[in-house]
């Protein structure tokens, strides 16, 4: 995807707050928790990002960045075993999902055993943890994603996340962080590609033996 170019002007909140604490907080977090448009969105990118990933009902997956838990209750319903993982405390405990077993932690730092894992799939988590190119703080935390997230999944497993990079050049660098050292091969997957208000940007992975 190296020709392909985009580069949105608008600021984001992942660009105006210097974290996610700072916007998911009192009234932000009962706006989008309660939102029934983003409800819909939810359901509608996990469906697809299914499509893409392609796994079956009876593995685990991680729900990574799972917010109050719109992907998570999707998976569950359609008899996936799932596990949704968030560092907001009040996002977790908005909705009564123990079923989906909430755990409260940072998807850099997760903490599972090794091999845990069939899946992870995150929608709309990673352009939290790396909005500036050349920032070593961010290029840490996505080192560490990386790592964490290849421990934890079992041999051949799969990720697939959706997220909204600033611009293509953002996002090259992190498809190029999760292949180095041959960590995961995959690739982008893009739909409405010529369209900046429906444009999706999918990163497939799999795990390298």
């Amino acid at each position: 995807m190296s020709d392909y170019y985009f580069n949105i002007k608008t600021k984001r909140p992942e660009e105006i707050y210097q974290n996610v604490f700072e916007y998911f907080k009192d009234d932000q977090i009962i706006k989008y928790s309660t939102s029934k448009s983003m409800m819909k969105i939810q359901e509608k990118i996990t469906l697809r990002a299914l499509e893409i990933i392609k796994i079956q009902p009876k593995d685990l997956i991680l729900d990574a960045g799972s917010g109050c838990g719109f992907s998570s209750i999707v998976l569950n319903k359609l008899g996936f075993n799932v596990v949704s993982l968030d560092i907001i405390k009040y996002l977790l405990t908005y909705y009564p999902i123990p079923e989906l077993n909430p755990t409260l932690a940072d998807i850099c730092l997760t903490p599972f055993r090794d091999e845990t894992f069939e899946a992870i799939i995150s929608i709309s988590a990673l352009q939290w943890i790396y909005t500036e190119p050349n920032n070593p703080k961010m290029e840490n935390e996505l080192n560490d994603l990386i790592n964490s997230f290849y421990r934890i999944l079992k041999p051949n497993g799969k990720i697939i996340f959706q997220f909204y990079p600033k611009n293509n050049f953002i996002m090259e660098k992190i498809g190029s962080a999760f292949k180095k050292n041959n960590l995961f091969e995959g690739n982008f997957i893009i739909d409405h590609i010529k369209s900046p208000k429906k444009r999706k940007i999918f990163l497939f992975l799999k795990k390298q033996s």
